[in-house]
């Protein structure tokens, strides 16, 4: 079963934002709808907390490996094939919440 806890409030992210969370979750929030994922890059653990976010696409800001924020999967043609962990989340009212397990 599920761990969720809550990490953040819906009013904290505006659509195209991240937000670090529990010091190594980042949330995005892509046109409402909130996805979670490890803050650090599987290739050189990059702070993925401080990438860009294009559409549902986070890209490195060290070497610029890109990773699908849906499913984690490493996009073709980066440094890494290696994917970045991501998190079930779920909304309960304006709580916004992760589960890791």
């Amino acid at each position: 079963m599920a761990n969720f806890q809550t990490v953040a409030q819906v009013s904290d992210l505006a659509p195209g934002e991240l937000k670090l969370v529990r010091g190594d979750v980042v949330i995005a929030n892509i046109d409402g709808e909130f996805f979670a994922f490890s803050s650090r890059c599987p290739h050189d653990k990059g702070p993925l907390d401080k990438g860009k976010l294009s559409g549902d696409v986070i890209i490195c800001p060290l070497h610029f490996a890109q990773f699908n924020i849906r499913t984690g999967e490493a996009l073709p043609g980066g440094v890494t094939k290696d994917p970045v962990p991501v998190y079930e989340v779920r909304l309960e009212g304006n709580d916004i919440q992760v589960s890791k397990d």
